[in-house]
């Protein structure tokens, strides 16, 4: 069997096998977050959030709603620089993102039931 023909049997296998895998996942909730970044953010994500009495106050005088919140736990940036991971009995993530068009910071602290937002910050 030539190179050529081996080459077209591949391709054509591995087509074929692609075409499956968009069959069977299309329309699923799959996810793939291998890096750490989105591992801590899906992490916080699937714990009930609650927001500290400073966060609280924070978001009422700059209106800032839950959705809002939502949106840098999904497209924002942890700072592992700026965390303290190692922190007991919760690690504590640093988070940057946009809320109404300015940039801003969250602290969250990551525990096994629940996140503790505790402070929210607008960066200059």
């Amino acid at each position: 069997m030539s190179l050529l023909r081996r080459i077209a049997y591949y391709i054509g296998g591995f087509s074929l096998g692609l075409l499956l895998l968009a069959f069977f996942l299309n329309g699923k909730k799959v996810s793939c977050s291998y890096g750490p970044e989105s591992r801590v953010l899906k992490n916080i994500r699937t714990k009930t959030l609650v927001l500290s009495d400073e966060a609280q106050l924070f978001a009422q005088q700059n209106s800032i709603d839950t959705i809002q919140i939502n949106y840098i736990l999904h497209k924002g940036d942890v700072h592992f620089s700026k965390s303290n991971t190692r922190k007991e009995p919760c690690g504590e993530y640093y988070i940057e993102g946009q809320i109404n068009q300015k940039e801003a910071a969250i602290t969250i602290e990551n525990c096994e039931k629940e996140a503790l937002l505790k402070r929210i910050e607008f960066i200059n």
